[in-house]
């Protein structure tokens, strides 16, 4: 078994992926393909997900309860907001489309994006193609800016969030990982 060192931001943007495919019939390379990563990346995120508890043995299946737990307490600990300068690109957090219509901010933040049309305060996303690969997929689009919003979040923002994406990995009715004995 290889030696895990440790989660990268581009394992969450991998494992909102699979949630936004809501089947285990995916292939690797279309992993690879639709979030324009390599497939080796994308082979050593799964192993990464897979040794972290979040995905199965056979790393087809997210344990969505595990990622959302991680999501909402250690993800703003782990990969925290990176808030840069202004610039044009993608809504994210309180500013994505979605989320804009339930909180009045003065601030939009955006994932810098050559052919974004809002302007706004950059915040770094998880992995350079989220900017890019969000534009054909609604639902990664939504996973990603609310994990932006657990990031920088108060308190009824991050509640929203989470609100969201349990609805999103319709994980209301219980933990699908193993448990593992307290010895």
């Amino acid at each position: 078994m290889k030696k895990h060192n440790g989660m990268r931001p581009l394992d969450i943007v991998v494992l909102a992926k699979i949630v936004s495919y809501n089947h285990d019939e995916w292939k690797t390379r279309h992993l690879a393909n639709d979030l324009k990563i390599s497939l080796s990346e994308i082979s050593e995120s799964l192993n990464r997900s897979m040794i972290g508890g979040l995905l199965d043995a056979t790393k087809r299946k997210v344990f969505k309860k595990n990622l959302l737990d991680f999501l909402q307490y250690g993800m703003k600990y782990v990969f925290p907001a990176v808030v840069g300068t202004t610039t044009i690109g993608v809504p994210t957090a309180h500013s994505a489309p979605f989320f804009n219509k339930i909180f009045i901010a003065s601030d939009v933040y955006v994932w810098p994006y050559q052919d974004g049309v809002f302007k706004g305060i950059i915040i770094e996303p998880l992995h350079q193609s989220v900017p890019l690969c969000v534009q054909n997929d609604q639902v990664l689009y939504e996973i990603l800016a609310a994990i932006d919003l657990l990031r920088i979040g108060r308190p009824r923002e991050v509640k929203v969030a989470v609100e969201t994406l349990t609805v999103l990995f319709d994980t209301k009715i219980t933990n699908d990982a193993p448990q593992s004995s307290p010895n």
